[in-house]
C-alpha cells in the first residue's frame, strides 16, 4: 500500500509518501510546499493543487492521510488552512484517491505511543521508523507521521477479531 500523508497549510504544506505496511514501511518521498505571502490567494491555491496533483499522478497512492486540525483561537489561520485542506481534497477527488483524516493526538498516539508527545518525539520516531538519518522539515515529518498512522490504522482494521476468554 502507498500512502500520501498531508500536513495542510497555506504557507507550508507538508507531503510525505510511504509504502508497505505498519511493520515494513518504506520512505518514498517527502517535500514541503511553500507559497509566498505576496502571491494572490488564487495563485497560492493553484500552486498547491498543481503540486499535489502531480504527486498523486506520479506515485498513484492507494490512500491519502490528512491532518484534521481544529484551530479554535485564530479564525484567519483556520480559514487559510481550511482552503489548503479543500484544495488537497479536490486534487484527491479528481485522482480518485480516498482521503482519511486523523487528529493530532491520534497521530502522536500511533507514532510515539502517547497523545501528549512533543514535536521532537514525533520526528525522532518517524526517522527511526523509516530509517531516515537526515534532518528535514517539520511539516514533511508531520506528513510522514500521518502516512504511518494510516498504515497502522489499516493494520488494525485488517486484523482478525480474537475472542478473549476470561
Amino acid at each position: 500500500m502507498i500512502v500520501l500523508g498531508v500536513d495542510p497549510g497555506l504557507a507550508n504544506l507538508g507531503l510525505g509518501l510511504v509504502e508497505g505496511d505498519v511493520r515494513r514501511a518504506r520512505h518514498l518521498h517527502h517535500i514541503c510546499l511553500t507559497t509566498e505571502s505576496a502571491w494572490v490567494m488564487p495563485r497560492r491555491l493553484q500552486y498547491l493543487h498543481e503540486e499535489v496533483s502531480r504527486l498523486l499522478a506520479e506515485y498513484r497512492p492507494d490512500a491519502v492521510a490528512i491532518e484534521d486540525q481544529i484551530l479554535r483561537r485564530q479564525a484567519d489561520v483556520a480559514f487559510k488552512v481550511g482552503q489548503a485542506f479543500g484544495v488537497v481534497q479536490l486534487a484527491c477527488a479528481q485522482a480518485g484517491v480516498p482521503v482519511h483524516a486523523y487528529g493530532p493526538m491520534q497521530v502522536k498516539r500511533s507514532v510515539v505511543g502517547t497523545g501528549r508527545a512533543d514535536k521532537e518525539q514525533v520526528i525522532y520516531m518517524v526517522k527511526a521508523s523509516l530509517g531516515l538519518g537526515e534532518l528535514f522539515n517539520n511539516h514533511a515529518a508531520d506528513a510522514l507521521a500521518l502516512a504511518l498512522t494510516h498504515l497502522a490504522h489499516q493494520s488494525v482494521l485488517a486484523a482478525p477479531a480474537r475472542l478473549v476468554r476470561t
